[in-house]
């Protein structure tokens, strides 16, 4: 999810401390993913394995030939491990998107020297920052969130390769589930919402390191999604602040509620009370344009109560049946004219 603001003006159904809560958590849980994964299970597809000339240096054939501008994709295996990377068309289903090439045998230092060890994680990270953000952020035309649904990563040989002296190093984009799996893609990224948002009707909990997960309903959640809302519907030609993005999602998310549960009666039996997300100016410039209305339901003493089933159905908020609400006149436009 995009970068969002902490203090936010409650509406009638929602608690502003639970709000603050609630996005912090939201907007904490980007996952960062790595390609460690690819590096230690991939078998080159593209190139033969390196051999040696005649000459007495090595030369090797990169792993691949992927520049700025492509995209790669793979697969996974019943046991989890990558195989098939490929080149691929970025309108097809991807789950890397090259934004620069290095050659770290060309690092100021012997550190990746023809008898050197692979980077680690740790080492993978740093090199992200020394060698992938600024290039990715150039190849973005500045355009980026980094708390958006996209992060920078870096992609290595697999072991074979860096074994026989290729020191490739792709720099590029990926979105990632919580665990840091990247996930497929369509698209150039720079022609995409950048936004960290969920389906209607997905049902979301957050772990102690504040992470959320797409969970089934029919599991503990703490909230579950109503509708996307592109606020590029309302704010056209200017980067919204975050009280005319409140008075519109107000009207917005209420009213989603009410059409997810079929009601505004339904949505007052539920106990339920619609909830949004904000976005930051500098998530808005960043590229990300998106929120989410979502139903939760706030606990007088702060956080959120814990649901359990769709609030289409039946459904319990922390173990049980949301109670009988008292009556109440009818509505102005539901009177007799």
């Amino acid at each position: 999810m995009g970068d969002v603001n902490s203090t936010t003006t409650p509406t009638w159904r929602s608690a502003t401390a639970l709000r603050i809560c609630a996005i912090a958590a939201l907007a904490g849980g980007v996952a960062i993913g790595s390609f460690d994964m690819v590096r230690e299970s991939q078998t080159p597809a593209e190139t033969p394995d390196a051999s040696p000339t005649t000459s007495t240096v090595k030369e090797v054939a990169p792993f691949t030939t992927a520049d700025a501008g492509s995209c790669v994709t793979w697969s996974f295996t019943s046991a989890g491990e990558v195989a098939d990377f490929e080149q691929t068309d970025c309108a097809s289903p991807h789950r890397f998107e090259v934004t620069a090439r290095e050659d770290l045998a060309a690092y100021p230092s012997s550190e990746f020297g023809p008898d050197a060890p692979a980077p680690d994680l740790t080492r993978q990270a740093q090199l992200r920052e020394e060698l992938c953000q600024q290039p990715t952020i150039s190849y973005l035309n500045g355009t980026y969130d980094p708390r958006g649904r996209y992060s920078i990563a870096p992609v290595l040989p697999p072991p074979s390769a860096w074994e026989a002296g290729d020191r490739t190093m792709l720099c590029g984009l990926q979105s990632t589930d919580p665990n840091g799996v990247p996930l497929e893609t369509t698209g150039k990224v720079a022609d995409q919402d950048q936004a960290r948002v969920y389906e209607a009707g997905t049902c979301v909990s957050i772990d102690a390191a504040n992470v959320p997960h797409t969970v089934s309903c029919d599991t503990d959640h703490v909230l579950e999604v109503t509708r996307v809302v592109n606020l590029t519907e309302f704010f056209p030609d200017s980067v919204p602040t975050e009280e005319q993005q409140n008075q519109e999602l107000n009207r917005v998310c209420t009213q989603a509620a009410e059409d997810f549960l079929g009601s505004e009666e339904n949505l007052y039996q539920s106990t339920l009370q619609p909830f949004w997300t904000t976005l930051s100016a500098d998530a808005w410039q960043g590229g990300s344009k998106s929120v989410n209305c979502s139903l939760i339901k706030a606990r007088e003493d702060g956080g959120f109560s814990t649901l359990k089933g769709t609030a289409t159905g039946p459904f319990t908020i922390d173990g049980a049946a949301p109670p009988p609400q008292p009556e109440r006149n009818p509505l102005r436009e539901d009177l007799p004219r």
